[in-house]
């Protein structure tokens, strides 16, 4: 973590937010009244020393006098107040009072010859050192509690404030009823550089898009009042008050913009960013800081899938219904946190009804135990970037279980798992694979991993280099949903792949289209030419299944023989089909 970014965040945000408290005279008032006090009761000591007089207490006769010392622990009180609430101004007030009393104490014993006055210099004495010790630890406190404040607001990768900080400021600003606007920018693609380029390199780029949206904000070129802060990983905020039309609003916002998308060099490399920006108003769009950062994040997204016009967009209420995508962002990311994301395992026939193998499906409920369809949850990880770590979870998981399975049965069945593009292109994804194998225990020739064929467009150089090393590991490749995309004879003829597995959605006309059916038995005919096996899946009927095996296809997946199933109900399954195999080899 870098110091010196964290105390200029420090600073960035402390200027902000004595900005919005303007300069009080509590503390002033409070010394004062304090004084105040302490030169009564010093009076009170003064005259108490000096009287005769006698008072009664149970009819016991007691000097005035004696009050002399509680009058003047009173006093010192007042002063030791002065530094605990008030600081460093009450030391500078309590110190000097407590100094020039010294003069007036020493005069009195040594001229004067009043003797009795010694205990005061003893009093004064302790009270200062008392003044001092507690003044000392104050300020070790409060650097230490600065210290903690400074890393609560603050980002420790880039420095500037966080998503508390920029919570704290909007709360101000909305008692202050002060209008102001938070946008959201969302770097386009940067995954791709984290991916391509390493963690390291993507950290580079974040702190320098940090440095440079904070010095822009310095310099108030804008003409606005603005604060930078980061919200986590490549999203960015921004503050923007004293704006007098929505005209600067959008111009100081595309200021910011033009800032991001400047050419980035590092290690003699350049890189050219651009985003995706949302934003709401104060108090237009709504009135707490959690609603407004959350309709900039729905603008945000509205842009960043191109619902707007431009790659700027402002909050409406008909941009509500991405509240889900958000809220589905966040029970995904939840489930990744808390590792609760788990699996099931649809079994996978030749044509014969003989279990070949499972794959395995990611599945998730959220924190109060409900359950999200796939079908909500897997777009939303792919556009929100977290799909290889889903992969990787219900790929870990599921491998876990079947290296046991394998163990205990001695099965010849196969798992296959899923492999998004993203994650495929993941520098450290052979490593992966190869730690989930070893801990798992699952042979190589027994895991296949399904790759889908956009992977020709994204990177066909790259991809081919993996497969080829996860083919060199002895494991199966399957190209899922064939036909659906970029169907190139030309790369399918290069990919060392085993296994065509043919969409659910060819599936369900083949029986209803005479056109389906013909093109099903070419994507038969062309896998068996190039040396593949054919999997149909979504097979639901009896009628396709028979149409299927009349066309050659070598495999069944579907909800015909078999739905998605727990590892439990997967287990009883494999034990099952073997039972069965060795009693029809002991009848023969």
């Amino acid at each position: 973590m870098n110091n010196k970014r964290l105390s200029n965040a420090g600073k960035t945000f402390d200027k902000w937010m004595n900005g919005l408290h303007p300069a009080r005279k509590e503390s002033v008032i409070g010394i004062v009244v304090l004084f105040l006090i302490f030169v009564i009761v010093s009076v009170f000591v003064r005259r108490t020393s000096l009287s005769d007089a006698v008072l009664f207490f149970n009819g016991r006769p007691t000097p005035v006098r004696a009050f002399t010392g509680a009058f003047s622990n009173v006093a010192n009180l007042c002063l030791i107040l002065m530094v605990v609430f008030y600081g460093k101004l009450g030391f500078i007030f309590a110190v000097v009072i407590l100094l020039v009393q010294f003069p007036g104490i020493l005069f009195n014993i040594f001229v004067i010859h009043n003797y009795s006055s010694i205990s005061g210099v003893f009093t004064n004495v302790f009270a200062l050192v008392a003044i001092v010790l507690i003044y000392r630890n104050n300020e070790k406190s409060k650097k230490y509690q600065e210290k903690i404040h400074t890393q609560a607001v603050t980002d420790a990768l880039t420095g500037l404030p966080n998503r508390f900080a920029c919570s704290e400021v909007m709360d101000m600003l909305i008692r202050q009823k002060s209008r102001f606007a938070i946008v959201t920018f969302n770097l386009n693609n940067f995954k791709s550089i984290n991916s391509t380029m390493g963690m390291q390199t993507g950290n580079d780029v974040l702190i320098e898009i940090g440095r440079r949206l904070s010095q822009a904000a310095e310099k108030e070129v804008s003409g606005t009042k603005d604060i930078v802060t980061c919200q986590g990983g490549d999203e960015f905020s921004l503050l923007v008050c004293e704006y007098k039309t929505e005209q600067q609003l959008c111009d100081t916002i595309d200021y910011y913009r033009n800032v991001i998308e400047e050419k980035i060099t590092l290690d003699d490399c350049d890189y050219f960013l651009t985003s995706s920006i949302g934003y709401a108003e104060y108090p237009t769009d709504a009135d707490d800081s959690n609603a407004l950062l959350s309709n900039a994040n729905i603008a945000m997204l509205a842009a960043k899938h191109k619902l707007a016009s431009e790659r700027i967009c402002r909050y409406s209420r008909e941009l509500s219904r991405y509240e889900h995508y958000l809220e589905v962002e966040r029970k995904v990311r939840l489930a990744l946190e808390n590792d609760t994301l788990y699996f099931n395992l649809q079994p996978q026939y030749d044509v014969s009804h003989r279990l070949i193998g499972f794959e395995a499906l990611a599945r998730m409920k959220d924190e109060d135990g409900n359950f999200i369809s796939p079908a909500d949850f897997i777009p939303v990880a792919e556009s929100a970037g977290l799909i290889d770590q889903v992969d990787l979870c219900v790929f870990r998981k599921s491998a876990e279980f079947f290296g046991r399975l394998i163990r205990e049965t001695h099965s010849d069945i196969t798992l296959s798992v899923n492999a998004s593009v993203k994650h495929l292109m993941k520098n450290d994804f052979l490593d992966e694979v190869r730690e989930v194998l070893r801990v798992s225990g699952v042979p190589a020739n027994q895991l296949e991993i399904e790759i889908t064929e956009s992977i020709m467009i994204d990177s066909v150089e790259k991809a081919l280099q993996c497969i080829c090393e996860l083919k060199k590991m002895g494991i199966r490749i399957a190209i899922d949903d064939f036909g659906t995309g970029y169907s190139s004879l030309s790369y399918l003829n290069t990919f060392p792949a085993d296994k065509l597995k043919i969409d659910k959605s060819f599936v369900d006309k083949i029986n209803h289209s005479d056109s389906s059916k013909k093109y099903i038995a070419a994507i038969v005919t062309i896998g068996h030419v190039m040396n593949f096996k054919v999997i149909s899946e979504g097979v639901e009927e009896k009628e396709q299944l028979d149409t299927l095996r009349s066309i050659g296809c070598d495999y069944i997946q579907g909800f015909i023989w078999g739905r998605p199933m727990s590892a439990e109900d997967a287990e009883k399954l494999t034990i099952q089909q073997m039972q069965n195999k060795d009693a029809l080899y002991t009848s023969d």
